[in-house]
């Protein structure tokens, strides 16, 4: 049984195979996306881009290795930074909004959210790359190993930094 979507016919299967693998996984991309980027519509369009990067090198239409979309958006991140550090006019105008959510949230964990982004937002950078890639990506050490292009074991350690960092952040906040 085909649909048709856009004037292109595509198996369901298919097409099921990749609805279930983004709900899945777009959070996760676009938290991580959020992080590496200056603002929520870069965020968005790294997912966007690595995620259709990452299809077009899979046979047959398969969905691809998580660790590989994560990879490619951090090297995407880095593409758009540069291109936008050399041109200083667009530097001025994007901006990081210091009130944006990171989290999609309902109304009753708005402040749990807060305090989250608040101590995430503390953490040296490669402690919160990790952080994020093990918690909310759901990679193994291994995979985030590669997605950062770091040993297995540094990304162990950061990981556990970045947890007892976060510990002593939300500590002194709760009290």
């Amino acid at each position: 049984m085909n649909r048709v979507n856009g004037g292109r016919q595509y198996e369901t299967t298919q097409t099921s195979g990749w609805d279930q693998w983004l709900a899945q996984n777009a959070p996760g991309l676009l938290l991580f996306a959020r992080l590496q980027s200056r603002c929520e519509a870069d965020a968005q369009d790294l997912v966007q881009d690595a995620v259709f990067e990452s299809w077009k090198r899979q046979p047959n239409g398969v969905p691809p290795p998580l660790g590989l979309v994560f990879m490619t958006i951090r090297r995407r991140a880095v593409d758009l930074a540069r291109r936008d550090d050399r041109r200083a006019d667009r530097e001025t105008a994007v901006h990081r909004d210091a009130s944006q959510d990171w989290f999609d949230t309902s109304l009753e964990e708005r402040e749990r959210s807060r305090l989250i982004q608040y101590a995430l937002g503390n953490l040296p950078d490669g402690q919160r790359e990790v952080v994020t890639l093990k918690i909310w990506g759901g990679l193994t050490f291994e995979e985030i190993a590669v997605a950062l292009e770091i040993p297995a074991n540094t990304a162990a350690s950061r990981y556990r930094y970045g947890l007892a960092e976060l510990r002593k952040l939300t500590k002194e906040i709760l009290t």
